[in-house]
């Protein structure tokens, strides 16, 4: 069997991998460019790890079996070759950045509950501003709305619910309840104990009129596509406070510009958008109540090691025939 990683390895990295390899061959290489990608797959591989998938790479590997993808989202690479390689399995790198950006989303939360962003462009103007600070609202006995009970969402379930936070969660089948997705030891909700309610994928309205905060983790499929859009968010609360870190065309990106610009909804707090980087005459760039940040709420210093630990478990799986983590159905896009 030929492994080929394009992420190039540190020592211990590839030991990780060796060790769940036997005698596997495994090919390291740093690739920068997909051009770089095409060379490295020179006699092809049965085993790929990965961020991308050029169709050049797949035309060299008539034998490939399984992609292990670095990244939680399949939507950038399920096109071209490898969408016509339907023998071929993917898994997905779920849950290696879900304490991170479970981090991120209760940072944003936290920053707007305390009126950080107000404090901010007052010391940017090098004003002493502290009106409006008693009618600060803690996050504890606030409801927060999941839409997506993945790994991030179930972390980010997790940490809310130790900061005294009611939990609601919205998945596309709500009767089955337990994670078997790849997460790192004591993260997330693998059992779904967490949650006082759940809802289906057609009960998104009921879940946002009872919701101060939400948190948007989708996937982005066909499916999903435009999933929060005017009538969804003519159903939140006036005073909530939407986290999209899943993919920026899952919300109607207009839509809720025109909530946040109106003061129909409190706020938001934004990584992901329809179009990136985001237009420079973008209005949200100039809205007071929203939070931007460019697409990194998943970066973290070992992200690419977690990736390595993922792929070693999976590859003992594959070399033992068992069901690998994190499985791509094709049918449904993630």
């Amino acid at each position: 069997m030929r492994i080929l990683s394009t992420i190039g390895l540190t020592p211990e990295q590839r030991r990780i991998i060796e060790a769940a390899a036997g005698d596997a061959e495994l090919i390291d290489r740093r690739c920068r460019s997909q051009a770089e990608m095409v060379e490295a797959a020179e006699g092809g591989c049965d085993v790929l790890f990965t961020l991308r998938v050029p169709d050049g790479l797949m035309m060299r590997s008539p034998q490939l079996k399984w992609i292990q993808l670095m990244s939680a989202g399949a939507d950038h690479i399920l096109k071209g070759v490898l969408a016509e390689r339907e023998e071929v399995v993917v898994t997905t790198g779920s849950g290696v950045a879900a304490s991170t950006i479970a981090e991120y989303t209760i940072a944003s939360m936290l920053a707007w509950a305390h009126l950080l962003p107000v404090t901010m462009r007052a010391q940017l103007r090098g004003e002493w501003q502290r009106t409006g600070f008693m009618d600060i609202v803690p996050l504890r006995g606030r409801t927060l709305g999941v839409i997506g009970y993945g790994s991030i969402g179930r972390e980010t379930a997790r940490i809310a619910h130790g900061l005294g936070m009611e939990v609601l969660a919205l998945k596309r089948n709500p009767d089955q309840r337990r994670d078997s997705g790849w997460n790192p030891a004591g993260v997330g909700d693998p059992e779904g104990a967490i949650p006082q309610r759940w809802y289906g994928p057609d009960q998104c309205e009921q879940l946002l009129r009872q919701t101060d905060y939400i948190t948007v983790t989708l996937p982005l499929t066909a499916h999903t596509r435009g999933f929060i859009g005017r009538k969804e968010i003519a159903a939140m609360r006036p005073n909530a406070y939407v986290v999209n870190v899943g993919r920026g065309e899952v919300i109607d990106q207009q839509a809720l510009i025109e909530a946040l610009r109106e003061n129909r909804i409190a706020g938001a707090g934004l990584d992901v958008f329809e179009h990136e980087p985001l237009e420079l005459d973008s209005e949200l760039w100039a809205l007071d109540n929203v939070i931007l940040t460019p697409h990194v709420s998943g970066g973290f210093n070992n992200y690419n090691g977690v990736c390595c630990e993922l792929f070693a478990a999976n590859l003992q799986r594959f070399r033992a025939g068992q069901p690998l983590f994190n499985l791509v159905d094709r049918s449904q896009g993630y």
